[in-house]
């Protein structure tokens, strides 16, 4: 018995190590957003399928900077067309580490993170209203590590686009799921070693 606590007690440390890696400077961060449902603020609400590359490098332990790029279409409601939409532009990240106050990890193998993106982007419809501008998003988001390298992702984010076009700002507060993959390189597997 002693020694399954024991077990458990190493595994768990080392699975917390193995966690705070993966967000270490000088790792790079690649994923993408796959799905996503919108709550429409001053357009419709809906569905949409959009491929969102994102990539980020950690300038610091819990802090990366990147870019993103979308490409998608998006079913408003059933009468109107298919919207297009795309961006491109800058992210950052910031990881939440567990023990910061008010901070608690919602499981043991995941970790809360904040993710805030601008550049430029627009959607279309088809014979029908576009927007071409600032494309932004803020929001909160949850990464949980299937692996010690590969994380499933939910992200809730405020975002629009602000600019030309036949509407002057869209907005929708959006629900995103999506992966990520943490990739260490040879400094943070210096680290790593390190602390073992």
């Amino acid at each position: 018995m002693k020694k399954l606590i024991l077990t458990g007690i190493l595994t768990a440390a080392g699975l917390a190590t193995t966690m705070n890696a993966q967000i270490q400077q000088g790792n790079w961060m690649v994923g993408s957003s796959l799905l996503s449902s919108k709550f429409g603020l001053n357009t419709d609400a809906g569905y949409s399928i959009a491929l969102q590359p994102k990539g980020a490098y950690f300038i610091k332990d819990n802090v990366a900077v990147g870019g993103y790029v979308t490409l998608g279409t998006e079913k408003v409601t059933k009468d109107s067309g298919t919207k297009f939409t795309y961006a491109v532009g800058g992210l950052g990240r910031y990881y939440l580490s567990p023990g910061e106050k008010g901070v608690d990890n919602l499981l043991n193998h995941g970790r809360w993170f904040l993710e805030g993106n601008v550049g430029i982007g627009g959607q279309s419809t088809k014979g029908g209203t576009s927007t071409t501008g600032l494309d932004f998003g803020v929001g909160p988001g949850y990464s949980y590590f299937i692996t010690p390298n590969i994380g499933l992702e939910g992200l809730v984010k405020y975002a629009g686009v602000t600019g030309f076009g036949n509407e002057g700002l869209t907005s929708n507060i959006t629900f995103n799921v999506g992966f990520s993959i943490y990739l260490p390189t040879s400094k943070a597997k210096q680290v790593a070693n390190d602390m073992k």
